[in-house]
């Protein structure tokens, strides 16, 4: 569905702005070739994209963050163009300082909402569902703030979340696991990663750390380019279990039983 409506969406801007390059061409206001033209179609879209994304985020269906910074750099590309700056297209780079702004907003939001139950979050990419075969992954990528599935009873589904930075709390022990194999993909730059197993599920653990530690169940690994693996004993043989594979540029790992 989302897909659909970012297809539809981004259709419906782009046959918006060649309807008004046609109009200004034909009416005399502008000469421009379309090479020409285009430098300005492409960071207008841009801009445009980015509002509608806002406008979304602001009545709570997510893409706040992602908007504004497609404004801010769709606008920037716009000012290159009049002349009023040095901006390019290759210059996106310039813009990592954003990420400190938004994990700011999100830790400001976190502390002021702390009576929520989801954490607050900046979510820079779409948050879409893609199927990988007959199974439907929750997908997340590049998102600020932080992650805590521990609520009673919460249902594990098959997920893949890439966060810039945060924090994730994961209790599986009060969750309700569905009797498949079920993978649990967790990535980011920088932050902490715990995890609480129950004894009665079977899985197989694949941590990865840059730099940082790795510790499960006891078993400790520090320094640089650090990894551990575990694999419950009746894995193999198991209906119910874990697939989890979790790998940080920067942070700590910690994975305890209950």
């Amino acid at each position: 569905m989302k897909k659909n409506s970012f297809f539809r969406n981004t259709a419906a801007i782009i046959i918006i702005l060649l309807g008004i390059v046609l109009v200004l061409t034909n009416v005399g206001v502008v000469t421009w070739e379309f090479t020409e033209a285009w430098l300005y179609i492409y960071p207008a879209f841009f801009v445009i994209l980015g509002l509608k994304w806002m406008i979304d985020g602001l009545r709570g269906n997510g893409g706040l963050s992602s908007g504004s910074f497609l404004v801010i750099f769709g606008t920037l590309l716009l000012l290159d163009r009049f002349n009023l700056l040095n901006f390019t297209f290759w210059d996106i780079f310039k813009l990592w300082p954003l990420l400190i702004v938004y994990l700011g907003f999100s830790i400001f939001g976190s502390s002021s909402r702390r009576h929520k139950k989801k954490a607050f979050q900046f979510i820079f990419d779409s948050n879409d569902s893609v199927e990988k075969g007959k199974m439907k992954v929750k997908k997340h990528k590049f998102a600020v703030g932080d992650h805590k599935f521990n609520s009673p009873n919460w249902k594990v589904e098959p997920m893949d979340i890439w966060n810039a930075v945060g924090d994730y709390h994961i209790d599986f022990t009060k969750a309700f696991i569905p009797d498949k194999e079920i993978p649990i993909h967790i990535q980011g730059w920088a932050g902490d990663i715990r995890v609480l197993m129950p004894e009665n599920v079977e899985f197989a653990l694949e941590a990865h750390v840059k730099a940082g530690d790795i510790n499960v169940f006891g078993e400790n690994a520090d320094g640089i380019n650090r990894e551990l693996t575990y694999v419950t004993p009746n894995y193999q043989s198991a209906t119910r279990k874990l697939n989890i594979y979790l790998n940080l540029k920067a942070g700590s790992i910690r994975v305890d039983k209950v």
